[in-house]
């Protein structure tokens, strides 16, 4: 059986029913009832989202001497974060050739840094799968300050995660206005949002919109108008 017949989709991940898609293969582009789920979840993040919460974070993330990127997978987040001169250490289960120090999340005793940026596996953070693991292992077990998260737009919808967005409501909401392309086959399925813990915080959740803009374009846009 063919890997785009057996392909089960992206949409597993969403609870969405899944829509006939075009696959590119070495074949050409074949028809599949969805786009092939990536092995581990592994699924590199366009620099698009990055810069965006990077422009809109920064001077609270400038607080901090030290990111940690745990699911650094190819070094797409930490290349970003370099190039704005955030220091990073990147870690991941897998080694995808970035440098990365190879340990599973759980299996680390103490945060390497107290600010985490990473778009993490969805299956551990969403209920049906992880019942929000992940999110309570950085937050109660490693004891993070802060904690930006890349996740579907629909994750806070699950009626299993209601004890814990109580518990541990995020800081800020950022809704992010385009669907980011993470597999390259164009028709992304979802909105995706960025969710920040951070115990400097104070009041009721806020939310925020986000568009495709970095923090270099200020700096663009001033020069323009000189």
């Amino acid at each position: 059986m063919s890997k785009a017949t057996s392909a089960r989709g992206l949409f597993r991940a969403t609870g969405n029913k899944a829509r006939p898609v075009k696959i590119q293969t070495e074949d050409g582009i074949v028809a599949a009832d969805a786009l092939p789920r990536e092995r581990d979840d592994f699924y590199p993040t366009p620099p698009e989202p990055t810069r965006a919460i990077l422009s809109a974070e920064g001077p609270r993330l400038r607080d901090f001497p030290l990111i940690w990127e745990p699911a650094a997978g190819d070094g797409a987040m930490v290349r970003e974060m370099a190039a704005l001169g955030f220091s990073a250490h990147a870690s991941d289960l897998i080694d995808r050739g970035c440098g990365a120090e190879i340990r599973s999340f759980y299996d680390f005793p103490e945060a390497p840094a107290k600010a985490i940026l990473t778009n993490p596996p969805f299956q551990e953070c969403n209920w049906r799968d992880g019942r929000g693991r992940w999110i309570r292992h950085a937050l109660e077990v490693l004891g993070v300050e802060y904690m930006a998260l890349l996740l579907s737009w629909s994750f806070p919808g699950a009626g299993g995660l209601g004890t814990l967005w109580a518990q541990y409501p995020p800081a800020r909401v950022y809704l992010m206005r385009w669907k980011i392309d993470f597999t390259g086959q164009g028709a992304p399925p979802m909105l995706n949002g960025w969710f920040v813990w951070d115990r400097a915080h104070e009041g009721e959740t806020v939310l925020r919109m986000l568009d495709r803009v970095d923090s270099r374009q200020s700096e663009l846009f001033g020069e323009a108008a000189e």
